[in-house]
């Protein structure tokens, strides 16, 4: 029998969207002859998402199963969270904008088959809007340089996973975390392959400037210390070209007097207001890393689970892999 297929899609606030994404998603899964099952893991959505959801496990026994969060956490925690309940041997990720085609899953899933362990996506001809491409063009530039993996849309979440790779990517307890790099750390083989993008047809998209900018933070800081190995650098730059403008404003001094430069006082406050900006960047940096170092002492949990509705691939619905919360700690309302 082929390895089952696990598609996991994070839903927020994506009603007017999920009729035609789950009609188009069932119909790409029963096309792939091998069990399959759809895991909607609800991120706390607030416009009636969740009603539909859990509505829809119902209606499609075996097929549908439908994680329901008590709150927002993000998307990349609501990936985690289905991967932990899933039962297959290959998982699918895909967003519920149906701006990446559900029926793309096949092509994807026969790369896994084909012996790869991650199988990422090319996002063609997009239709997004100028700024979300220049953010997007940013963050792969940084995760290449970063990670020397060179993939060239990580932005895009229609992404393949053997069962292996993602259960030591659930191992892992940091708070904050990008899939799609974390994955590349466990996997020996990675690929990628086109795939059709279409123009949002319904809805608003979730990812607003300041969030893409929040995003490319958490990809500095969560997967490598090169701006920290920067900082020092261009702390070694600065001080070195210090040196020199010092030294050539002693020299003009002398050839011109001290009249020229308003006796020295503007330049001062050049080179004293570069070192101060200088300064904040480098405790601005060093404040995300103390920051995320401070989330994970706490070890809060990544999501609580309010409901868990339907039953896939012939088994009873059951808990996660990985835990939500531990029963001692939700008790004491931890």
């Amino acid at each position: 029998m082929k390895p089952a297929v696990s598609v996991i899609i994070p839903v927020y606030n994506e009603r007017d969207n999920l009729p035609e994404l789950l009609e188009r998603t069932l119909a790409a899964c029963r096309g792939l002859d091998r069990p399959t099952e759809i895991i909607l893991v609800d991120d706390g959505s607030r416009d009636g998402s969740t009603e539909w959801l859990a509505d829809a496990a119902t209606a499609n026994p075996g097929e549908v199963k439908a994680l329901l969060l008590n709150r927002n956490y993000g998307q990349h925690n609501a990936i985690l969270c289905g991967f932990g309940a899933a039962q297959g041997d290959i998982m699918v990720t895909l967003d519920a904008d149906l701006q990446n085609p559900p029926e793309e899953i096949g092509k994807l899933v026969a790369q896994v088959d084909a012996g790869y362990d991650v199988v990422g996506s090319v996002r063609q001809d997009r239709q997004d809007a100028l700024f979300r491409k220049v953010f997007s063009g940013l963050i792969n530039l940084m995760v290449r340089k970063s990670t020397g993996v060179r993939l060239h849309d990580y932005g895009c979440m229609l992404r393949a996973y053997r069962r292996r790779v993602v259960d030591a990517m659930l191992s892992c307890r940091e708070r904050h975390t990008f899939i799609p790099v974390l994955a590349n750390l466990f996997a020996k083989r990675v690929t990628e392959v086109p795939v059709g993008h279409a123009e949002r047809a319904r809805g608003t998209s979730k990812y607003s400037v300041l969030k893409l900018v929040n995003l490319q933070f958490d990809l500095l800081t969560c997967m490598t210390t090169v701006p920290l190995r920067m900082l020092s650098w261009v702390g070694a730059a600065i001080s070195a070209l210090s040196v020199g403008f010092g030294a050539l404003l002693l020299a003009l001094r002398f050839i011109y007097g001290a009249q020229w430069a308003g006796d020295g006082v503007f330049t001062l406050f050049a080179i004293a207001f570069f070192f101060i900006g200088a300064q904040f960047v480098a405790l601005g940096l060093m404040g995300e890393y103390i920051g995320r170092i401070h989330a994970d002492v706490r070890e809060r949990p990544r999501y609580i689970i309010d409901r868990m509705v339907g039953e896939t691939l012939g088994e009873r619905a059951a808990p996660p892999r990985t835990a939500a919360i531990p029963a001692e700690r939700a008790a004491a309302g931890l």
